[in-house]
């Protein structure tokens, strides 16, 4: 049987483009005991992908040139040599960037019976949904009354965060955003109390006009000038938890500087920890039980960005490093 799959073919240089990645064909060879085939449905593309582009050490191996990419997938188990996952199973796995995988099946995750779409389990029941909520529980250790202010507030995890923290307690939540357009959305739809367009001024005097009275928690997806802006902002005992730097992710380490009155950390006593959310996966039944309540009860507003194709799966990644979605990034295959 023959499969389509990406490879990366050349390192980045600054921001990926089409001619970083090749579309090969390879014949797949036959099922060993224990594992199974996977038609994939849904791929994820997400920023933590782009540093994986560049040869240099990270919390995951860089990927290697002229092998396959892989990420989030969801799919359908169409061949099986294991008791445990039968044929017609629904699993999530780590096997995208193709549109088939043998995998062994331990290395699958099955997928609970519900009424939500199997594209989820890519992002809101997902990674994304999972960085935003241990980020806030575990990490930022988001109280009842907090002020929180999270970047990138339209993407994936962002747009979580704000709405995660107003149920759980905070009152007052913003955030920043790539256009107006957006900006409006997440205060319209996602319910924040303000979103400004980061690329229409300073961030240091856009975050002062929407939080005047200071941060408790900042939720960083973005790093650089908002970053530098929050620590500014921040209140005593503050707490900021970076789970990316997107603003940083095309230029090399030392080319990057922080533009940040550190005094005001020691000062102020603010936490600043990083953090991925597989250090958190026991967290996981509790927050699969609460996210899965919230959206079956309309609590949450959740959106996708979606591709249509396996060939389009570099222009969703690239689009979505370039600020181009809404929500979660997804392609649909």
């Amino acid at each position: 049987m023959e499969a389509r799959q990406f490879v990366l073919s050349s390192r980045p240089s600054g921001a990926p483009t089409r001619d970083n990645f090749a579309l090969q064909r390879v014949e797949l060879p036959e099922l060993a005991e224990g594992q199974v085939l996977v038609r994939n449905e849904v791929l994820s593309v997400d920023p933590y992908m782009r540093p994986r582009m560049d040869d240099r050490p990270s919390y995951v191996p860089p990927y290697r040139l002229d092998a396959p990419l892989d990420g989030g997938a969801v799919g359908t188990v169409v061949a099986s040599r294991s008791p445990d996952r039968p044929v017609g199973t629904a699993v999530r796995h780590m096997r995208g960037w193709r549109d088939l995988a043998i995998l062994d099946a331990a290395a699958t995750d099955p997928l609970p019976e519900t009424s939500l779409p199997l594209s989820y389990h890519l992002g809101i029941l997902g990674m994304p949904g999972l960085t935003a909520y241990a980020g806030l529980q575990e990490v930022a250790s988001l109280r009842e009354g907090d002020t929180l202010f999270v970047s990138g507030a339209a993407g994936a995890v962002g747009g979580l965060v704000g709405q995660f923290a107003r149920l759980m307690g905070a009152t007052r939540v913003v955030g920043s955003a790539g256009s107006d357009e957006k900006a409006r959305l997440v205060e319209d739809l996602l319910g924040f109390d303000a979103c400004f367009n980061y690329r229409s001024g300073p961030v240091r005097e856009l975050l002062s006009a929407v939080a005047p009275g200071g941060l408790d928690v900042y939720f960083d997806n973005v790093g650089g000038e908002h970053l530098a802006a929050a620590i500014e902002a921040m209140r005593l005992n503050g707490r900021i938890a970076m789970c990316g730097i997107i603003a940083d992710y095309d230029t090399a380490p030392q080319q990057r500087a922080l533009q940040a009155d550190l005094f005001q950390v020691i000062g102020r006593r603010i936490t600043i920890r990083g953090f991925i959310s597989t250090d958190h996966a026991s967290l996981r039944p509790e927050f699969l039980d609460t996210v899965t309540r919230w959206v079956e009860e309309g609590r949450i507003h959740y959106r996708e960005t979606v591709t249509e194709g396996l060939d389009k799966t570099p222009d969703a990644f690239i689009e979505m490093l370039r600020g181009g979605n809404i929500g979660k990034a997804i392609v649909r295959i």
